[in-house]
């Protein structure tokens, strides 16, 4: 399955809630994956650009799409950014496809 991770910066009425009533945002993550047929393997609170960073792993692009308008329809964030993440040896299987291609640059 593939992994993707996802950078959230929380709107201003989910971080007050947050400052009023702690919790461990990564439960909820957790269920949403797992509703999508796929799992949470990390999660992390982070400081700067976004509020916390979580490693997910769902069965295709489409269940990544769906958890990203579920989370997205709550109005809890300021931003989200979806990353698709490649292991090593389909980025290795990448590259050595791209030596057949034939692309000519624009002149």
């Amino acid at each position: 399955m593939p992994f993707f991770l996802y950078q959230v910066a929380y709107s201003s009425s989910a971080a007050n809630n947050l400052v009023h009533h702690p919790q461990h945002r990564e439960d909820a993550v957790r269920r949403t994956a797992e509703a999508l047929g796929g799992k949470l393997h990390q999660f992390f609170f982070a400081i700067g650009e976004y509020d916390c960073v979580a490693l997910v792993e769902l069965p295709s692009n489409t269940s990544a799409v769906a958890m990203n308008l579920s989370v997205e329809a709550t109005g809890a964030l300021r931003a989200l950014h979806t990353t698709v993440l490649i292991s090593a040896d389909d980025a290795v299987r990448a590259m050595q496809l791209a030596q057949t291609d034939q692309y000519v640059e624009p002149k």
